[in-house]
Parts: C-alpha cells; sequence; structure tokens
C-alpha cells in the first residue's frame, strides 16, 4: 500500500486548503473556521468513512475545528494547536520555511552516538530554540544524533511527552512546527542527525478526543494506559493509515531522520502483517524516495528478536531496539540494587552476556516475572541494540528521579560510561550525564482536571510499592517539581564535573579510531567474567588490530592474570590515572604477553590495551 501524508489541513497555496478527516461515525462532517472571520463549509463523505473538501480563502495561521454531527472537536491530524489540547487546530504551510541541509544523507548505523534530551528541562527556555547553542558542544563531545523525548501536543506546559494527544501537532509552549525545523536544520548543520520518540502504543488521557471520530480504539485489549489502540480489528485499517501517516510526517516535512517507538510491546496486534511490519517497510520506502538513511528504533521489554529480524525471516524489520537488559546488568552491578526487576541481575556472568548478545533473559526462568523470558537474538553485529546506563525511564521512573551521580562514587561513574561506549552496541546518553547532572528527572504533568491529576499523583505512588522506594513521591503536578528536573550546564565546567566530560569525549574517539571498537562485530569478541575476582575481561578484534578491555567492578585492587594473546600491548586508557580524578594506577603503561599475563587492576575502573604491530623484518 502506498502512502503519503493526506490527512487534516493541507495548505494548497493561493487561499485553498483541502481537508480530509477520517470520521466513519459521524452522519455529517463540517469544518467551521473560527479565526480571522467565521465561516461553516460542509466536508464531501467518501469511502471508508472519509470526509474531504477543498475551501477558499482560507490562508496559513486561520483556525479551525471540525463540527461532527453538531459536536464541535479540535483536527485529530492537526499541525498545531496555539491554544493548546482544548482549542482550535491552525491550518499550516510548511513552504514557508527555508531548508539549509540540502545533501544531508544521515550516519550510518554503526556511527550512531545517541544523547537523549527533554526540550523542556534541556535549558532555562525549555524551547526548540533554546537547544541550538548547546549543540556546537554535543559535536565537541563526540554525539553523531539527538533523540528527543516526544513533543507532540500534550496538555499544558510540563509534560514528559507520553501524554500527547494530537499526534501531528508540535508542542506550542516548545516553538511549535517552526521552532522544531529550525533545531533540526541547525542539527544537520552541526553534522547531528535528529531522532524522534513517538507513542503509537496510547494516547493521554486529557484532549483525547479520537474515539469521537472513530474505531481508534479496541476494548478487546488492554494497557497500562487503558484500552489499546485498535491495530487489528474492525476499522484498523485506517488507525493504521493514521499513524503510518503520522511517522511519514516527522521524516518528510521536518526531515527527521529516524523515530524512537514508545514501548512497542503495549502495542496489541494479532494480524498476519502486523502494524510493525508495515511501519517498518513504508519508512524505508519513504528513505529511498528522499535520498536519506532513515531508521526505526523500538523500544521493547520482550527479548523478542523478531523485532528487529528482517521480514524475509519472518520479523519485522525495525533497524534497532532499546535494551533494557543491558541497563538492568549494569546498573545492578554499579549500584547494589536489587529491587524490582533488578532482583534477576547483579552478577558478572549477567552483564558477560549482556556485552556478548545483548540480551541476558533469552529464554531462561526469570525470578521478577516469575516465568521464562526472552529468545536468544543470534546477532552477529551489535548495530540492532541500542544500549545505556541512564535514560528517561530509568532515572525518571525512580520515586525521586535520581542520577546516577547521586547514586554511586565517580569511580564508578567512569566505570558505567566506559562500559556503555566501549560495548558492541549503539550506545545512547542521557542528557547530563556526560558531566556527572546532580538535578534529579522527575515525572512532571500540567493536567487541568483536578481529578485527573489527583489520578496521575496516587498512581505515581502505587507504581513503586514493589520497589520498595521509601520517601514521599513528589507531586507531578507542582511546578517545582519540573524546575528542580531542569539541567545545570555551569556544572560542565566544575571540577569532577569537566574531568568527567573529558573522559566521555576519550571513551567517544577511542570507539572511532580503535577499529575493533568501531566495528560493532560480536563474532570478533570474546568475554570472560571472573566472578571471584568480580572483572570481566574482554577481547575485540578487527583484520588487523586487537584491543584488550578490563572492566574491574571489586571494591579493591586486584593482581589478575589474564589472557593476553602474545605480543606487545600498550595501555590506550586506564580510568584510575590521577588525570581522571583516580588514586594512580598500578597497571603498566606497556605489556609484553607470552599469552597471559598478570596485571594488576584497581577497584572499581577500566583498563584498555592496544595489542601494537610488530614491524617487518628487511
Amino acid at each position: 500500500m502506498a502512502y503519503g501524508v493526506t490527512l487534516g489541513a493541507t495548505y494548497l497555496g493561493q487561499g485553498r486548503c483541502r481537508f480530509r478527516l477520517w470520521a466513519p461515525l459521524a452522519r455529517e462532517v463540517a469544518v467551521r473556521i473560527v479565526a480571522p472571520t467565521e465561516r461553516v463549509e460542509f466536508l464531501n463523505p467518501g469511502e471508508r468513512g472519509y470526509y474531504e473538501g477543498e475551501m477558499e480563502g482560507v490562508e496559513p495561521g486561520s483556525l479551525y475545528y471540525y463540527i461532527l454531527d453538531g459536536q464541535k472537536l479540535p483536527d485529530p491530524a492537526s499541525r498545531f494547536q496555539p491554544q493548546g489540547v482544548h482549542g482550535p487546530s491552525q491550518v499550516m504551510a510548511k513552504e514557508d520555511f527555508l531548508w539549509s541541509d540540502t545533501g544531508w544523507r544521515g550516519p550510518i548505523m554503526e556511527e550512531l552516538i545517541f544523547y537523549e534530551l527533554h526540550v523542556g528541562t534541556f535549558t532555562p527556555e525549555g524551547t526548540f530554540e533554546a537547544v541550538i547553542p548547546h549543540l556546537g558542544t554535543l559535536t565537541a563531545l563526540g554525539v553523531t544524533a539527538v533523540e528527543l523525548m516526544p513533543v507532540a501536543q500534550f496538555p499544558g506546559s510540563r509534560n514528559w511527552g507520553y501524554d500527547g494527544v494530537f499526534p501531528f501537532a508540535v508542542q506550542a509552549s516548545y516553538g511549535g512546527p517552526d521552532g522544531l525545523r529550525r533545531l533540526v536544520n541547525a542539527c544537520h548543520g552541526h553534522g547531528l542527525a535528529v531522532f524522534l520518540d513517538v507513542v503509537y502504543n496510547h494516547l493521554g488521557p486529557e484532549g483525547n478526543y479520537l474515539a469521537r471520530f472513530g474505531p481508534y480504539f479496541t476494548e478487546r485489549y488492554r494497557t497500562p494506559w487503558g484500552p489499546a489502540l485498535n491495530f487489528d480489528g474492525p476499522g484498523s485499517d485506517e488507525v493504521r493509515r493514521f499513524f503510518i501517516e503520522n511517522a511519514l510526517y516527522w521524516l518528510i516535512e521536518f526531515h527527521i531522520d529516524g523515530l524512537r517507538l514508545d514501548a512497542v510491546h503495549a502495542i496489541m496486534d494479532n494480524s498476519a502483517m502486523p502494524f510493525l511490519e508495515e511501519l517498518a517497510s513504508a519508512v524505508k520506502d519513504a528513505g529511498e524516495r528522499l535520498g536519506r538513511r532513515v531508521y526505526l528504533i523500538a523500544e521493547s521489554d520482550l527479548n523478542d528478536p523478531r523485532l528487529i529480524r528482517p521480514s524475509s525471516f519472518g520479523g519485522y524489520d525495525v533497524d534497532a531496539q532499546w535494551c533494557d537488559d543491558f541497563h538492568h546488568a549494569l546498573h545492578a552491578l554499579l549500584t547494589g540494587e536489587r529491587n524490582g526487576y533488578y532482583r534477576d541481575f547483579g552478577s558478572l556472568g549477567s552483564m558477560a552476556r549482556a556485552l556478548k548478545t545483548g540480551y541476558v533473559y533469552t529464554g531462561q526462568y526469570s525470578s521478577y516475572r516469575q516465568r521464562r523470558h526472552g529468545r536468544h537474538p543470534h546477532l552477529t553485529r551489535g548495530d540492532r541494540l541500542v544500549v545505556f546506563v541512564q535514560n528517561h525511564d530509568q532515572v525518571g521512573n525512580r520515586a525521586r528521579g535520581e542520577r546516577l551521580s547521586v547514586l554511586v562514587p565517580f569511580a564508578r561513574l567512569k566505570l558505567a560510561a566506559a562500559v556503555v561506549l566501549l560495548s558492541p552496541f549503539i550506545p545512547l546518553l542521557f542528557m547530563g550525564e556526560e558531566y556527572a547532572e546532580t538535578a534529579p528527572f522527575l515525572y512532571f504533568t500540567s493536567h487541568s482536571d483536578p481529578q485527573l491529576a489527583a489520578a496521575v499523583r496516587e498512581g505515581r505512588r502505587q507504581e513503586f510499592a514493589d520497589h520498595n522506594w521509601e520517601g514521599e513521591v513528589p507531586d507531578p503536578q507542582e511546578e517545582a517539581t519540573f524546575l528542580d528536573s531542569r539541567l545545570n550546564f555551569n556544572l560542565r565546567r566544575q571540577g569532577r564535573h569537566g574531568v568527567l566530560w573529558e573522559f566521555y569525549r576519550q571513551l567517544i574517539q577511542l570507539r572511532r579510531q580503535l577499529s575493533p571498537l568501531a566495528e560493532l562485530n560480536l563474532e570478533n569478541m570474546e568475554v570472560i567474567a571472573y566472578e571471584q575476582e568480580r572483572v570481566l575481561f574482554v577481547r575485540r578484534w578487527s583484520d588487523d588490530s586487537e584491543v584488550s578491555l578490563i572492566f574491574s567492578f571489586n571494591d579493591s585492587s586486584r593482581d589478575l592474570t589474564l589472557p593476553l594473546p602474545p605480543g606487545r600491548w600498550q595501555k590506550r586508557l586506564d580510568a584510575a590515572e590521577e588525570r581522571w580524578l583516580g588514586d594512580g594506577s598500578p597497571a603498566p603503561a606497556m605489556v609484553v604477553s607470552p599469552g597471559e599475563v598478570q596485571i594488576a587492576v584497581s577497584p572499581w575502573s577500566c583498563l584498555l590495551y592496544e595489542r601494537l604491530k610488530e614491524a617487518c623484518a628487511d
């Protein structure tokens, strides 16, 4: 099926605007223009419940509602909601923006290094425009892709974005559609790709009018947010079209390079052609037409490789997925936490498995789930998985939103960075992580309905019961909760914060410079867990180079005999050195190994050795 962007109000030029709406539940549909002058015109009914018509004298900036059988409603495919989720929709003209990114194709997968940010808390201004001055710093760090948390219109001005109710409308308080275009254009000018987090598993509770237009939801399945979106029942073809057109809208009209699909395990779909597979096919076709690399990356906690398996092998052909197991294995080692889902992790063996395969659970019994979980991915390349030690979920879904920087000592922050950035997978950093931001990232909302606000407040308290986190949960509705979550970039220039930033930059440089680290080849890799010594030994190689990584999760120094292949090995990184605010390292700068060698390993540290090429005799 061929897809374009056809829904909603499309400005055709010269005062003409086409309106297209799917409303199979309506007997008649009209467009009511409310500004700059009032007028009403009825749309023509078509096949499958679509209504369509062109109106003269409608310029960009015009405000309108649909009238369904006498009921006034905003456009579900609205491009802009300047007065919020309950206000009128606005006609927009995309041709007004002048792009300067001609020739931009985007990075290849193995070059991606993500930086996830929330527009509202990234700067004091909380706008797209305010992000732009920081792009040079991200480029200097070595980041190659900015990943924006959802920007679809949500109620009020404070929200993570997962309560969006107008999937096509860019959040007004962030700067609206042109603000997002300016940010994407600037990112491309700095050599940064832009990925956008989109939510196709539910809509938020306030301002959610979709059910009044058609069977967008189904009671056959339930999600944590209520009825599931209807992707496999009567009317589901048009529901799919709505969300696929939304995906293409971001790629075509905003030059977005890829989409991160939120919680696809909550997309309920038992059809022979799953929505996710159809979406992936449509996105790939769009990328070919646009002449750009575009990607789909999904969040899923199922450990099901069908998500990232090619469609020719029975998969959905999504380009990559977030890997929670990697995070859980690393976090449990660093913090010692064993509550909630962390009870399944905490051993060196789990971390070794995560480094080698991505998934830790590949079919074995999970005590947290009380059943077997996952399936072996059988990957040969690591660019199908995105790994992290922090992200919005893993920080923000703690009771008090603590970042790793306030949970563990400085040495462990360096170790965490090294494990992620020197892994054979695609790394993701969460905003502020690179300089040990201390501000929490809390859950915040600005709902206008007091009953809904109270329900959200109580729901957050109940959510943390399984983790046994103590203390009062900050009120999501309080403005202070939002303000406390804003970054303090001045920290980046101070003491250990600045040192950590430089450490991250060094890790990224090594990842690029050393071919065994850059190639993400899972077959050219060996991982050994020394459980008693709490040390991981990782060897990675390419056709012409080889590196060895030593990760210590021990509280004390250890002399460890390691199987370094014969040759001369030069130390390229040592987190225990004083330049990285360590206590000084006993590890030698050069090692000559006959096949194994004893190395002094500092507590909570990382060592990287590169095998030197032997000079050829004349």
